[in-house]
């Protein structure tokens, strides 16, 4: 998958996220296989995707 869709794809699941709050521990797991994918493609998370895991990891979904 290139690596603009994976990034769309993730667009929209934090829309999702923001749009249904009581699904966001569901849509917190699709956002890091996502980002699993990301890192499959062998190139490095842009720092904002970084900063985005690290403050869904401290929020505790």
């Amino acid at each position: 998958m290139a690596l603009e869709q994976i990034k769309a794809q993730i667009a929209l699941l934090l829309e999702e996220m923001v749009n249904q709050p009581e699904d966001a521990h569901e849509v917190h797991e699709r956002v890091r296989e996502k980002l699993i994918e990301f890192r499959a493609l062998g190139m490095p998370l842009p720092q904002d995707l970084v900063e985005l895991e690290q403050m869904l990891d401290q929020a505790g979904y």
